[in-house]
């Protein structure tokens, strides 16, 4: 059987992630990336039980496992006052949680060395992609490329779902901007609750904060606020005016926060595809899929589709039929999940304060249970799952 080639085109998570588990399975892969070096601006990435199961499907097994936080933590209002708690007497099997919480360059990191240096190309601009319905050709500064499959894996904004669905709608606006920071851990949060999360909802944004491993937090801020903004004197200090009153631990975690450490951007969702799939051309991650972050299943989203693409591309010889169940399988759950995401940010960021305190009560009135099977139900996905029905 003659080799089979891919070109997947961009280089972060989604990207590599996939090129990984097509190297694993003896594809010929070229990683296009326009920067100029495979880096990972951000901060903090939560990889849940879900996200562990697809990252071992294409190679990583152990790198990451350390530092895994429960379920104990919980959503509190701005006054401190709990709206839903849990701790760690919870039944893992029956609710699978729990959560590695890495920074995103260390992700990165891990999954370069899952592919090999020969097929990961820096500084190559994608110009265009076509297709005949069997090969593709991706025009790139420096060259062409004919392969297979290509992988589109370009973000919210990607040059590849912009050339075979050009009447899609653009990347949409959230209506909230979003503020992240990975810091040491305050003295101040040590003790027994240091490996506890906590999401904070206050008037018309959210404070939350997660353990890291190597006694670090990372932290996120949202607001509802327009698009484009930048604070005059700083991300820091605007964090430091927007959440002086809300309740602690949030401003003596800001107190210990620098500046450079901060980063601000604005929160945009990709309005639903029909398709993931264009002849030999794929869609994953934020390419297919981009949605608002308030259920933490992004990145973890983007590893589903590069783990299920894989074992796919292995158990079916032919492409197309392939490539069709991979569409079959990836649009509805991820459009599922993007769904509840969105519903999630617009409840969480309730402005008025009658309507903040019936969501709080409400939520404060449903069983434990009923909270614990929601939140757990995105962390049931195996791989495996893809070849059902085949």
């Amino acid at each position: 059987m003659a080799e089979r080639t891919a070109v997947v085109v961009g280089g972060g998570i989604g990207g590599l992630s996939t090129a990984a588990g097509l190297v694993r399975r003896a594809w010929s892969v070229k990683v296009l990336e326009q920067a100029a070096a495979f880096t990972e601006v951000g901060a903090g990435i939560s990889l849940w039980p879900n996200a562990f199961r697809a990252l071992e499907a294409v190679g990583v097994t152990d790198q990451l496992g350390e530092g895994r936080i429960g379920v104990a933590g919980g959503l509190r209002d701005w006054r401190g006052r709990w709206i839903v708690r849990m701790d760690d007497t919870v039944d893992a099997t029956k609710y699978p949680a729990g959560a590695v919480v890495a920074h995103r360059s260390e992700l990165l990191t891990v999954l370069l060395d899952q592919v090999p240096a020969e097929s990961r190309m820096a500084g190559a601009r994608v110009r265009g992609v076509r297709h005949d319905g069997r090969r593709a050709v991706v025009s790139y500064d420096g060259g062409e490329l004919t392969a297979d499959l290509v992988v589109g894996a370009d973000g919210v904004r990607s040059a590849v779902r912009g050339a075979f669905w050009p009447d899609a709608a653009p990347p949409r606006y959230s209506r909230h901007t979003a503020w992240r920071i990975v810091l040491s851990r305050p003295a101040a949060l040590a003790g027994a609750g240091a490996k506890a999360w906590a999401e904070t909802w206050g008037p018309g944004g959210v404070f939350g904060m997660f353990p890291m491993p190597d006694d670090r937090v990372y932290c996120y801020a949202t607001a509802t606020v327009p698009p484009g903004g930048a604070s005059p004197d700083g991300e820091l200090a605007e964090l430091r005016r927007r959440f002086r009153d809300w309740c602690e631990p949030v401003p003596t975690v800001l107190a210990a926060a620098r500046p450079e450490q901060v980063l601000r951007n604005d929160i945009y969702y990709l309005p639903l595809l029909p398709a993931y799939v264009s002849g030999p051309v794929a869609l994953v991650g934020d390419a297919a899929h981009a949605m608002t972050p308030n259920l933490g299943q992004g990145g973890c989203q983007a590893l589903e589709d590069a783990a299920t693409l894989a074992v796919l591309l292995d158990a079916e010889p032919d492409l197309a039929v392939a490539l069709r169940r991979y569409d079959e399988v990836r649009r509805p759950r991820t459009q599922q999940l993007w769904k509840r995401s969105l519903m999630s940010g617009t409840l969480s960021h309730l402005r008025p304060a009658p309507v903040r305190v019936a969501r709080n009560a409400v939520l404060r009135a449903l069983p434990r249970s009923l909270f614990l099977r929601s939140l757990s139900r995105p962390f049931s996905w195996r791989p495996e799952v893809a070849l059902a029905g085949r």
